[in-house]
């Protein structure tokens, strides 16, 4: 009998402990032998007695044998290792067909890093893959590190006391609260990774130079001058000193603790700098030099290495091929970068990921006087990603908005459910370059993605992300944001002292959604008393959310006197004010308020260049806060969703067709289903008799039609026959569609009774390499494909995400009663949205699925054809339901534009 092969790759993974530190988990192998005694000898006797029961000082031979010996199925064990050596192990031993016994041994310098939780996460996951229902652990009393990880980790444990030892008994359905606490654990251990490398008490610059036009002497100048509060070690094998610095030959020479290492030395010396800093102790990677994915193969190659090898020791990477990282508090003052002037202390944190854009964007920073908290250039973002600045962002008392550069996203689903959670308290702006190509710059590795434009653009709205076009306008509503309170709504109020510009001014707001009061104008020789009055009226008023106000000098005059009185009203109002003062661009002197630093504080007015920079920048803060105010919906959970009998008829069509197939009428019919959606009955046919047949059967009263893929996507062919009410007009049906020309030879054809009347809508969903899961819904019809009209959204989705999805249509108002037409019933195009989204998102194996046309009436929805294509993939689970960082690319993720 052959023995059946169960895949494990897909269990191995780089973790994050509680710590910050990165380690790693896999299923443990025969050749972990040593490794695991090893492991034994350094664990404490207590230990051993709270795992076995009983003194158990050694490991046998058998011992060994049994538990490095595994099916990967009913037994399955991992092990969790850095710099290759076992720090804990963890199994489950199946004791009957859906429960299984789980232990784990975590050696003694290592608890309390959050290890045990993590291996329950990893074997729970295993264990739902393989069918297991439930776990059950006998511990002893006196362990209450192990009666914690128990109760901690969100799940249903029920207990019982048998002969002085607890039974522990729980369930691996992964519940609200379960999922809450492992995303919780995430989102702190990845903020403590970063929140160890931005407040580094010392830094080693190795590469240090003593000559000016160096890289290294350049880190090393940038630390010293801007007054970085910790200790700077160059580090150079060819000097003693550099820059007035004791220099050492290596890291490993330092006779000091290093928190964090800047690398600027050549790609081919980089991977012998990790392993002196690992010797060290050091916690974090910036990794300026070049020579890496950005150049090829081999460089791709090196780079994969070079995550590989930071990662088993335990470091987390900045880079490579960055510009640095820079923290302005006041008790760290870090310029670890190569930009050479230290930004102004701020309240905004900044990330992005080209190293060569990085100088340019800190240089429009300082001019518009917007101060920053912490900045990152991540360059080939190898391991450091936008995601992990999110999670540290999300609880730092100092940032308050959080600007985005993206040039990739490596993990969308991800991003968008952190991005999603962040938003809720912290405005994030973002810049997706690329829009036009989707092109991938040289040396990011993301996967192929074949999702259009507008998908990322539902996921930046759907996770509350502000997305802008250009670096001018992310600035334009990051200095609103930093300085100005919020706007309760989109009314605003227009004070100016020109009549044209008040115009310009109110057009472009109409233009973006505003809603504008009629504009005051003051005069041309309209004073300061004139504009502090107007301004209080303005502000005063309870129709006014948000106030514009525009001031063009007479000659010979300064403004002085009109900033002076915008700066005093700016820093007490609690609406929002912004202006057009003199023409300038970012927050002038007169109009600052002071701040913790030289930056623009809270209440400062901000000027823009030309009035329509102005409104837009508000437009985009008024659809941020109430997307902020609003409730953000459900996820609906579905008691009806049979997905264990959908999942057993996706593995019968893979059985049969490994490689993929498109599934039968039936087999759509059944899939749609176990998801609550129900299609219109319909009967293949094959001949005039059946044809006839199957009208009798279905009571007549039908249509004839033809269906191919070639005909499927030209809704201008007249492929359906209408009207069929007896055996006459059905003979007289199939001679016309089987004696037309169109037709061809794979043409099949099939009978269903008449759908009611409706609006025919289409939805579909995909499985991208990319983003996972993708629905998208639009009305059906040539006008539309045209257009683009159609909305996407990235499950899981809330019972509001679906809603919007209807109303981001341009042609929505046709459901809604367009031109005093009955609206339908919207609540079925919600209903069908939120049933793909849940199919799609347990079943990644369902490549293809389109249902059209679905026809929306006034009382719900006739769904009347749908086409399916499965193919294997890896079972999706596991991304949401353990905790892991970002693989290394592989050979088939794209690495340039």
């Amino acid at each position: 009998m052959t023995k059946t092969q169960h895949p494990v790759e897909h269990w191995e993974a780089d973790v994050l402990l509680k710590d910050g530190r990165a380690a790693q988990i896999r299923p443990i192998l025969p050749s972990d032998a040593d490794g695991l005694v090893e492991f034994y000898s350094r664990v404490s006797d207590a230990s051993k007695y709270f795992r076995f029961f009983a003194p158990y000082p050694n490991l046998s031979d058998k011992d060994v044998k049994r538990f490095t010996t595994v099916d990967h199925d009913r037994r399955v064990a991992f092990v969790i290792t850095m710099a290759d050596k076992i720090i804990a192990t963890g199994r489950y031993d199946a004791v009957s067909d859906d429960e299984a016994e789980v232990a784990f041994l975590v050696e003694d310098a290592h608890q309390g890093r959050g290890i045990g939780q993590l291996l329950l996460e990893h074997l729970a996951q295993a264990g739902r893959e393989r069918g297991i229902g439930s776990f059950v652990a006998d511990v002893l009393p006196a362990n209450s590190r192990m009666l914690q990880i128990f109760r901690e980790m969100g799940y249903v444990v029920a207990n019982t006391m048998d002969g002085g030892v607890l039974r522990l008994v729980f369930p691996l359905d992964p519940t609200d609260t379960a999922l809450g606490v492992m995303r919780a654990r995430e989102q702190r251990a990845e903020a403590a990774s970063i929140q160890r490398i931005f407040n580094a008490r010392s830094v080693a610059v190795v590469g240090a130079s003593r000559r000016q036009d160096s890289i290294g002497q350049a880190m090393v100048r940038n630390l010293v001058l801007g007054d970085y509060t910790g200790s700077i070690f160059p580090v150079n094998s060819q000097s003693t000193s550099v820059s007035g610095l004791p220099a050492y030959a290596t890291v490993s020479d330092i006779p000091h603790d290093i928190d964090l290492a800047i690398v600027a030395v050549p790609a081919e010396s980089v991977n012998d700098v990790v392993l002196d800093c690992a010797t060290k102790g050091v916690h974090g990677l910036v990794v300026i030099s070049a020579g890496f994915a950005e150049e090829g193969p081999k460089g791709r190659q090196r780079q994969r290495k070079l995550l590989g090898l930071s990662r088993s020791y335990g470091l987390r990477l900045i880079g490579p091929n960055c510009l640095g990282i820079i923290n302005t508090s006041r008790d760290m003052q870090l310029n670890a970068s190569l930009a050479p002037t230290m930004p102004h202390r701020g309240r905004v944190g900044f990330f992005c990921q080209s190293g060569a854009l990085g100088t340019a964007i800190l240089e429009s920073v300082a001019r518009r006087g917007l101060g920053l908290s912490t900045f990152v250039s991540a360059g080939n973002r190898a391991d450091v990603s936008g995601n992990d600045l999110l999670q540290y962002w999300q609880e730092d008392d100092a940032t308050e908005v959080i600007l985005l550069y993206l040039e990739s996203i490596g993990n969308p689903r991800k991003f968008s459910r952190i991005a999603r959670r962040v938003s809720r308290t912290k405005p994030i702006v973002a810049v997706k370059s690329g829009r036009s190509t989707q092109g991938v710059p040289v040396g990011h590795a993301v996967k192929r993605t074949s999702a259009p434009q507008s998908a990322v653009d539902a996921m930046f709205r759907q996770a509350g992300v502000i997305q802008v076009d250009t670096l001018d306008e992310m600035f334009d509503v990051a200095q609103l944001l930093a300085h100005q309170p919020l706007p309760r709504g989109n009314r605003i109020a227009i004070v100016g002292n020109s009549d044209a510009m008040g115009l310009l001014v109110a057009d472009a707001a109409a233009a973006v959604g505003l809603d504008v009061s009629e504009p005051i104008s003051l005069g041309a020789d309209a004073d300061e008393e004139a504009f502090e009055r107007a301004i209080e009226r303005a502000l005063v008023s309870p129709d006014i959310d948000s106030l514009v106000v525009v001031y063009i000098p007479p000659l010979n005059t300064a403004g002085e006197d009109v900033a002076n009185v915008l700066a005093a009203i700016g820093e007490q109002s609690d609406k929002p004010i912004v202006s057009t003062f003199l023409g300038r661009e970012g927050v002038p002197e007169l109009l600052r308020v002071p701040d913790l630093g030289a930056a623009a504080g809270r209440g400062s007015v901000p000027s823009y260049a030309a009035p329509e920079a102005a409104v837009r920048a508000l437009a985009r803060v008024v659809n941020y806060a109430e997307w902020a105010a609003k409730d953000q919906g459900e996820f609906r959970i579905a008691y009806d969703h049979r997905t264990g009998d959908a999942r057993a008829l996706i593995r019968d069509v893979l059985a049969k067709a490994p490689r993929g197939a498109i599934l039968s009428t039936e087999q759509v019919h059944d899939l749609l289903a176990c998801y609550g959606i129900n299609i219109w009955t319909w009967v293949n046919v094959h001949d005039r008799a059946e044809a006839i047949a199957a009208g009798e059967h279905l009571g007549w009263n039908v249509v004839l039609k033809a269906g191919s893929e070639h005909l499927r996507s030209r809704p201008d062919l007249a492929h359906v026959w209408r009207g069929i009410h007896n055996a006459e007009n059905m003979g007289e049906a199939w001679d016309d569609l089987t004696s037309w020309t169109g037709m061809r030879h794979e043409t099949t054809f099939f009978v269903q009774r008449l759908a009611p009347d409706g609006i025919p809508v289409s939805f579909s969903a995909t499985e991208d390499p990319l983003f996972g899961p993708l629905v998208s819904f639009g009305l059906a019809g040539a006008p539309s494909d045209l257009l683009g009209d159609r909305s996407y959204g990235i499950p899981p989705l809330t019972d509001i995400d679906a809603e919007s999805m209807i109303r981001n249509l341009k042609s929505a108002p046709l459901l809604y009663g367009y031109r005093g037409s009955e609206p339908v019933h919207v609540a079925s195009i919600q209903d069908i949205i939120l049933r793909l989204a849940a199919l799609k998102d347990d079943l990644p194996e369902v490549a293809e699925l389109d249902l059209e046309p679905v026809l929306i009436g006034t009382e719900g929805f006739t769904a009347v054809s749908a086409r399916a294509k499965v193919v294997p993939s890896e079972d999706r689970r596991g991304e949401w339901y353990v905790r892991r960082l970002s693989q290394p690319a592989s050979s088939g993720d794209t690495l340039s534009s």
